[in-house]
């Protein structure tokens, strides 16, 4: 009935925003306080023989919505496929395929019977989905708590974070190849036909976010003046690409998680006039509805399983995680291992959903559901601490670097205060080789480490920019008769010094240069230059409180 559906949704809603707000005085992640609510509702209701929510029917299809939001909100927040890119030949790129991989191949020993046999009965793929789950790491925590104890623009915050958010995204692209409607067709050929099709649908999806939505929406916005257009153009094609996804056989979430990657590359200004509406209605509602209904599909049934599998499910992926992570770091030769190692025990969130989703698909019963939602609870409320403990004496360590810069633009550009313009960085005293300076002398006296690309001028005039990998096709023995003038690229982007600085280093990132050109918007004249090191390294000294 639909007055059923109506009461259970109106008590939910309330029910998982009042404990939010009594669990943040407590200092405790909203996300508990969500499940806690479903399962206050749900299952212990039912077992006091008062009354239990029924969520079937049109309130099962609110809470499926709430899937794809939360994790379109995942993709917009924390992945960045240029910044994953950039870092595939990096240490740092090392250190997150080895954690993943280790990590994963330990959740394995759990998941299958190769070793021992735990009962779970799940095949190959559905192994390889629960163990990815596992093993994850959730950014979210892992942010949360690096900004909460001021260490997110430390080099060794900024190590982890980079990591994180590396091993996050192969980690949700490995449970992705292993849910949806190929998830038992795992060959070489099926393999390769899923990446493809992961490939082409992230394609669309950052063609139809960065160049098709926002002159669309200016023009609608100008044609016909509707309140909220934005927002509601936005989610209904949230929704269609989630259902394009499932047509090609992928899990709507990862359609959803992809979009929101791509919808990450917009400018901050059409940003700013799209999300805010978007997070409103999904923090206000989809969201905690989403992971209320993890409370409410919670069973005591689980105290039925073994007990040996319950601490091989608890205890094994989380020793795991720690192991592979710091071999990955240790292998790769980043500062403090064991810091970059506790800091991907950061658990419990994104976790939640993915399970959920696997017991929706009958990849796992209730009572393995149920009991890993209450392990999760745990990481929740106990990782935080052991995170803040490591780094906390890590650096305290005298030999650790001041600085970084070999981390990715636009990963740093996740730690950026969203108001902070061009100005803010931007050296006017600075330097720049002249265009009749030869290729030999420039190549002697102005190469950088960790800098590709070099902003030419002449008499304070920009004159263009010669990158360091143009000038491998010239021969050498003609280096020292050859102006810069004639290996310069006239056609590089340019940024304005009121601009977002996000939105300069996503323009830097799609036209693949290190530097970009500082002119007035007005006049046009040539003020300086800006790199991506530049702002990595304002980072780095705010949070030391240099300036």
């Amino acid at each position: 009935m639909h007055h059923e559906a109506l009461l259970s949704l109106g008590l939910l809603v309330i029910a998982t925003k009042l404990a939010e707000g009594v669990f943040r005085r407590l200092r405790l992640n909203a996300i508990v306080a969500y499940v806690t609510a479903g399962l206050l509702l749900g299952p212990v209701l039912e077992l006091s023989g008062i009354w239990s929510i029924d969520s079937s029917g049109h309130l099962e299809l609110l809470l499926t919505l709430g899937v794809f939001i939360f994790f379109f909100l995942i993709g917009l927040d924390e992945i960045d496929i240029s910044s994953f890119m950039a870092t595939l030949r990096g240490h740092y790129f090392l250190t997150a395929i080895l954690s993943v991989i280790l990590s994963m191949g330990v959740s394995m020993l759990v998941t299958t019977d190769w070793v021992f046999d735990f009962g779970l009965s799940l095949n190959f793929t559905e192994a390889v989905a629960l163990a990815g789950v596992l093993s994850m790491t959730s950014l979210g925590i892992v942010a949360k708590v690096l900004s909460d104890e001021g260490r997110l623009k430390e080099p060794l915050g900024l190590q982890i974070f980079t990591v994180v958010v590396i091993a996050e995204l192969i980690t949700l692209l490995l449970i992705g190849f292993s849910i949806g409607e190929h998830a038992h067709e795992l060959s070489v050929t099926g393999i390769l036909i899923l990446l493809g099709k992961i490939a082409a649908f992230a394609v669309v999806s950052w063609i139809l976010s960065s160049r098709v939505l926002p002159p669309v929406v200016s023009l609608l916005q100008r044609l016909i003046q509707v309140p909220q257009l934005s927002l509601g153009l936005l989610i209904g094609i949230l929704f269609l690409m989630v259902y394009g996804a499932e047509l090609m056989g992928l899990h709507g979430s990862l359609g959803a998680l992809l979009f929101g990657a791509a919808l990450s590359g917009l400018s901050y200004q059409a940003r700013r006039e799209i999300i805010p509406g978007l997070r409103s209605v999904a923090e206000g509602f989809f969201v905690p509805l989403f992971f209320a209904s993890a409370g409410l599909h919670f069973s005591f049934s689980f105290v039925e399983l073994n007990p040996w599998t319950m601490l091989a499910l608890a205890l094994v992926p989380l020793i795991g995680n720690f192991i592979g992570a710091f071999i990955g770091a240790y292998v790769a030769r980043l500062t403090v291992p064991y810091a970059v190692a506790s800091g991907l025990m950061g658990k419990g969130v994104a976790e939640i959903a993915l399970l959920l989703v696997l017991w929706e698909t009958g990849t796992i019963d209730e009572a393995v559901f149920s009991f890993l939602v209450l392990v999760m609870f745990c990481y929740i409320l106990l990782m935080p601490p052991v995170i803040t403990f490591a780094v906390s004496r890590a650096s305290r360590k005298p030999d650790l670097p001041t600085s970084l810069d070999d981390i990715p633009s636009n990963v740093a550009g996740f730690t950026l205060d969203e108001n902070m313009t061009v100005d803010a960085i931007l050296d006017r005293s600075r330097t720049h080789p002249d265009p009749s300076l030869s290729v030999r002398d420039f190549t002697e006296r102005w190469i950088v480490p960790h800098q590709h690309d070099y902003v030419v001028a002449e008499k304070g005039s920009l004159a263009g920019v010669v990158s360091l990998e143009l000038l491998r096709y010239r021969p050498k023995g003609t280096w020292g008769h050859t102006p810069l003038n004639d290996v310069l690229r006239s056609d590089t982007p340019m940024a304005w010094p009121d601009e977002p600085v996000e939105d300069v280093l996503h323009r830097m990132s799609e036209n693949g240069v290190s530097v970009i050109p500082i002119i007035e918007r007005d006049s046009e004249k040539f003020l300086g230059s800006v790199t991506s090191n530049d702002i990595i390294e304002l980072m780095t000294l705010e949070a030391t409180g240099a300036h």
